[in-house]
């Protein structure tokens, strides 16, 4: 297994994938976030949060076809799972994280959305 150092800690390869464990794929896993979630919103972006009791914290996408054709909508959600794979240790608690794309989602770049989701974690 490769290891990577940054700033005296020893990455392994394994703090770089998103395991199967840390995304919501059930649709009551999402209706649990979407009952009882706190929201918080940008232009673009919709973030419901909810504590859970797992040992990691998970990330559900949402987005609907009102934000683009399919290549929009994944170029999208690549952007969001790439964000959450690198912050999620960032958060304190495990939580369950749903994101919910606004209509004009798709027309903004790379960096406004890494932006938005920054203020969003933050």
């Amino acid at each position: 297994m490769q290891q990577l150092q940054k700033n005296n800690t020893v990455l392994s390869e394994q703090h770089f994938i998103l395991p199967r464990e840390t995304r919501l794929r059930k649709r009551w896993e999402f209706n649990a976030v979407y009952r009882m979630g706190c929201k918080r919103n940008t232009p673009h972006f919709l973030l419901l949060v909810l504590i859970n009791s797992q040992e990691h914290s998970r990330l559900g996408v949402t987005v609907s076809r009102k934000v683009g054709n399919a290549v929009v909508r994944n170029r999208v959600k690549r952007i969001i799972r790439e964000f959450f794979r690198c912050n999620r240790f960032r958060l304190e608690k495990p939580v369950d994280l749903s994101v919910i794309a606004k209509r004009d989602a798709g027309q903004v770049d790379t960096d406004t959305i890494w932006h938005e989701l920054e203020e969003l974690f933050g």
